[in-house]
């Protein structure tokens, strides 16, 4: 598989962690849920299901239990369980990595467009995960619970915050987040065409597209997919492209994308979505000029995610990380703004 070619199999944020919703039969002894969970749950571990109920995310009839908690008849068990890379068979390599925070139990990561995020077919050096390993090495040599697990995703050529747990305690309370979509995640980006309103909510459920498995396609039927939303609101208007803040309720696979396109303003220069083609605008020889000077200085998909907004695994406070704009869609915005001042 091609390196451009990885979007297309990088899966959403709920491929990190599994979530199994069991209920027990009627003459159901009354055991210890963990042993209930070994008998109903295929090649689990007891560790994975300890790390769970550490976590808090076994539930019996949506109350937490701890791992002792003996089952009755009828009791309805949800349990979230993280499903972590094999981090021994990542290559710690030497990557630079713009590292925002780091404490004993988390990394935030400000990813440089361009960087994929972890290991896959056909490119399984100079990823994300690589960088972290390597960053990591000496912790994990003393401590065997550490290792860099991601808490989310975001594609190769999206920039922006990404949150790391350096244990599998820690990856498990964030996936948990994640998944009860507690989680603040904003995401700025540049958009084909202009809006006749400052703010609005897409709902539809996304999918594999049925005609191109490379990427993804908004059904709003519901009969495919899984449901998504996405809010959005105007930041600044240029005519023909806007700048906006998107707010996500759940984490799709290309998520903005696929909603922005659905909507008619698929974002700036997204090859894989229609946005390197010019979309709006003139027909006049100095504006086709004009656009293709753009893409050349944004040469991806106009998205960062700007800021993500969690509760602390270890301390249990709100945490908030906010980034700067990158320097090629900031550059792109004041040519915008400088055309339309000109023209």
């Amino acid at each position: 598989m091609k390196e451009e070619d990885l979007d297309s199999i990088i899966l959403d944020d709920k491929e990190l962690y599994e979530h199994f919703r069991i209920v027990a039969d009627k003459g159901q002894a009354q055991i210890r849920v963990d042993k209930f969970l070994m008998s109903r749950i295929e090649n689990v571990s007891r560790n994975r299901l300890q790390n769970a109920a550490k976590a808090g995310n076994i539930l019996v009839n949506g109350v937490v239990v701890k791992q002792n908690y003996r089952v009755k008849p009828n009791d309805v068990i949800s349990i979230v369980m993280t499903t972590p890379p094999r981090i021994t068979d990542v290559v710690a390599e030497d990557i630079p990595l713009n590292i925002i925070y780091e404490d004993a139990d988390i990394i935030m990561i400000n990813k440089a467009a361009g960087m994929v995020v972890h290991p896959a077919h056909g490119n399984f050096t100079g990823t994300l995960l690589n960088g972290l390993k390597f960053h990591l090495q000496y912790e994990m040599a003393k401590n065997p619970d550490i290792a860099p697990l991601l808490a989310h995703r975001i594609d190769k050529d999206t920039s922006g915050v990404l949150l790391i747990g350096k244990s599998e305690m820690a990856q498990a309370k964030l996936a948990k987040q994640f998944f009860d979509h507690s989680i603040q995640r904003k995401y700025i980006a540049i958009v084909w065409g202009d809006f006749t309103e400052d703010e609005g909510t897409i709902e539809g459920n996304i999918g594999r597209s049925l005609k191109n498995r490379k990427v993804m396609s908004v059904f709003p039927e519901g009969d495919f997919g899984k449901h998504a939303i996405t809010h959005w609101k105007v930041i600044e208007r240029f005519g023909y492209i806007t700048a906006i803040e998107c707010q996500l309720e759940t984490g799709r696979t290309h998520q903005i994308r696929a909603h922005m396109k659905y909507i008619g303003h698929p974002l700036f220069n997204d090859a894989n979505y229609g946005g390197d083609q010019i979309l709006k605008g003139t027909t006049f020889t100095k504006y086709k000029q004009f656009v293709q000077n753009c893409f050349k200085i944004l040469p991806r998909q106009g998205l960062h995610a700007k800021s993500l907004g969690f509760i602390h695994p270890k301390t249990n406070k709100a945490i908030f990380f906010d980034s700067e704009l990158p320097s090629d869609m900031s550059e792109l915005m004041n040519k915008w703004r400088h055309y339309g001042a000109n023209n």
